[in-house]
C-alpha cells in the first residue's frame, strides 16, 4: 500500500521467488528492502502467485513512485476467503487517515 512505502522509505530491492506457489492467508511471499531495513511481504488471502512484476527488478524504485499502478508487486488467483479483508474505508481508519 502507499502507506506501507512510505513508512518503509525508498525501496531498494523487492525479492519475490514464490511464482507458480500456492501461499496460504498469512504466509511470506517475499521479503522488500528499503535504504534502513528489509521487511517480509505475507499474503492477506490464499491464493496462487501469478506473476512478479519483473520491472522491479530494474526499477524497484516504482513501488514508492507508483504503488497502486506500475508498482504493482505481484498477480494473485485468490483460492480462500475475502472476507477478513479490510475495505478501503478501514484500512484508512486502522492507519489514522
Amino acid at each position: 500500500t502507499d502507506f506501507a512505502q512510505r513508512e518503509l522509505g525508498d525501496i531498494v530491492y523487492v525479492d519475490i521467488n514464490t511464482v507458480g506457489e500456492t501461499i496460504s492467508e498469512g504466509e511470506l511471499f517475499g521479503t522488500v528492502e528499503a535504504v534502513k531495513t528489509v521487511s517480509d511481504l505475507y499474503l492477506p488471502v490464499s491464493g496462487e502467485i501469478l506473476e512478479f512484476n519483473a520491472a522491479l527488478e530494474a526499477d524497484p524504485d516504482l513501488v514508492n513512485s507508483d504503488p497502486y499502478g506500475e508498482g504493482w508487486m505481484i498477480r494473485v488467483k485468490i483460492t480462500g476467503s475475502i472476507d477478513d479483508l479490510l475495505s478501503v474505508e478501514a484500512y484508512k481508519e486502522l492507519i489514522g487517515e
